[in-house]
Parts: C-alpha cells; structure tokens; sequence
C-alpha cells in the first residue's frame, strides 16, 4: 500500500460562472399588459351581468357604427351606453366635483322648460273647470255661456250676455241672480288654486245717444260689474289676496269686433294669472325705490319759471277751471267748507 507523503499537493478547482444577460424592463410590458388584458375581460363580463338585451344591442351598434339616431336625426353617441354613472370629460375643462356639467342647463332653458310646465299645468286646469261645469246642476246650464281659453295672462273663464239670459240689467251693475249663483258656484273651486285673479269688466258699444266721448259711460259701467263680480266671489269664499286687480274695459274689447253692439259684447271675464304676468302685477307696488315724493310747487316762490301750467293764465286748465265753476256746470261743484271732505 501506497504510503501518502506528508507533503503531498492539495489541487482545489475553481469555476468560474458565466454573467447572465441584462433582461431589463420587458418582463413588466409583458405584465402589463396581462394585467390590462384581465381588466378589460372582468370589464365585459361586468357589462354582460349588469346590462339587458337591449343595452346590448346597443353596445354592439355602437362599436359597428359609433353614431345614432335621437328624434329622427343622425347625431354622434357621446357614450356607448349610459349605466347610471358620472362619466368625466378631458377637454381641459375645470371639472365641479358636486355639479354634473352635463345636467347644467341654460338660463334660457330653464326659463323655456319653466314656461312648458305651467303651460301644461294650464291645460289641465282648463280640463277640470270644464268636467265641472258640465257636471254641475247650477253652472251646466249656462254651459253655452262660460268661455275658457289659454291667455298670454293666463286660463281665462268669460261669462258672457245672452239676449235672454243677460248678467245684468241695462246700464245697471247688479247682478242677476243667476248670474250670482254662477259665480258663487265657481268660487270655492277658484279659491283653491295657487293662482291670483284678475276680474275685468266688460260692455257693448251702444251708450247714450249724442254723448261726448269724455262722458262715456261704459267705463264706469265695466269697472263696476266686474266690482260686483269680485264682491260675490268674496261672499262665497275667494280670499282678498287672491284677488290680483279688478278692470273695467268698456266697449275697448268686444268679443264680437265685427258686431260691436252684439249682447255677448257685455261679459266678465276672470283670469287666473300665470307666474310671468302676475310678477308683473306684483312689480307695480311702489316698493322700498328710495326716492322721495316731491310735491308740486312745495317751496317754490310764486315767480319761480318752473311753476306748472296749472297756475298759469290762458292755459286750456284755467278754462276749464273756469267752466266747473259756474252754477250749470256739469260737474260736481266744489265742495262747501262745512262738507266733509274725504
């Protein structure tokens, strides 16, 4: 056996590994888009689950064709379909976190959208005043005599004049008591809507024979009919403040233009005002303006140039001055100092 020298040689090998190649970024494009290619498979199956037959439909139109019709005209799809949520935009358009800028309308729309509503509200209004009046004992029949039309002021109820059946006597402002029991039967449904009324009075053209036009008659005769109009509906329940104004015409606005002196000429008309002409209504009242009331004359002297054409002489108010003070004026004189005047 062979003996080892103590001496002997230790021999260690050593290998050296070789360097990998660099793989650099394109393990995670691979990622990504494994990663992009699952969302989108999860998105699909989303829509499937969440979305009906016809939404479908409509996914797979727009993706064929990205246009569609809306009222029967070909206008692009801005969505391939509305689910319910918020879709945002990326026009560089700062972009309100608590308003929806597809839900914002314009003033003109609002105001346009405003008008369609009441209008229809009208309408509908004007459909149950006429189921009333034709079912009810009293006003049914005077059916012949009550018109209802859609104003620009509002839904407009006229009674009007038969030959026969007249609201009131000639040249007289009492009612008749027919025409009475037509319009306490109106007021508790009139009572009851949201609505202000405007009363107006109205006459034919007949009058007193060879009068001047200053002494026409029929003013004061419309204006106090449709006074006699509002006084009854207030007796049978219509609030003080839902009355917005009462008129009188006269013969101004005959129904009839081409028959001034027809009997359907002489009615009275109620309107329950819609929003737009009742604000105009309201905006007559003087309100807080801030300007203050200055009197004629208040603190001029007498040689002030600036005085009125009342105080001066040879004016057409200094003869007319002149003829009411005369005894056989046609006006009323003036009052004695111990009459009291209000």
């Amino acid at each position: 056996m062979e003996k080892l020298s103590p001496h002997q040689n230790i021999v260690i090998r050593r290998y050296k590994k070789g360097k990998h190649e660099e793989h650099g970024g394109a393990w995670k494009v691979a990622m990504a888009d494994f990663a992009l290619a699952m969302m989108a498979l999860f998105l699909v199956l989303w829509v499937i689950n969440s979305s009906n037959e016809q939404e479908r439909e409509a996914i797979s139109g727009y993706f064929q064709d990205p246009k569609a019709f809306e009222d029967g005209k070909l206008v692009p799809s801005k969505y391939v379909i509305d689910l319910g949520g918020s879709p945002t935009t990326s026009d560089n358009i700062a972009v309100s976190e608590s308003i929806d800028p597809e839900k914002i309308l314009q003033a003109d729309e609002i105001e346009s959208l405003a008008d369609a509503i009441e209008q229809r509200r009208m309408q509908e209004m004007q459909a149950k005043i006429q189921a009333m009046i034709t079912a009810s004992p009293t006003l049914s029949p005077f059916k012949n005599q009550l018109l209802l039309d859609l104003t620009t002021e509002g839904l407009r109820l006229q009674i009007v004049d038969q030959t026969n059946r007249p609201m009131f006597d000639p040249g007289s402002a009492q009612l008749k008591y027919y025409s009475e029991d037509i319009l306490w039967e109106l007021a508790p449904m009139l009572s009851g809507l949201d609505h202000r009324l405007q009363i107006t009075g109205h006459t034919d053209s007949s009058g007193i024979a060879n009068q001047r036009d200053e002494d026409d008659v029929n003013w004061g005769l419309s204006s106090l009919r449709a006074d006699s109009a509002r006084r009854a509906l207030m007796e049978a329940g219509v609030p003080k403040s839902q009355i917005a104004q009462v008129i009188g015409m006269g013969d101004t606005a005959p129904l009839r233009p081409d028959d001034p002196a027809a009997s359907v000429n002489r009615r009275i008309s109620i309107t329950m005002l819609n929003k737009e002409f009742d604000e105009g209504v309201r905006g007559r009242s003087g309100g807080d303006t801030g300007v203050d009331v200055e009197f004629v004359n208040d603190g001029a002297p007498e040689d002030d140039p600036r005085t009125p054409t009342v105080n001066r002489t040879g004016t057409l108010l200094e003869e007319l001055q002149r003829q009411r003070n005369r005894e056989d004026n046609p006006y009323d004189n003036p009052p004695n100092a111990d009459e009291v005047f209000w």
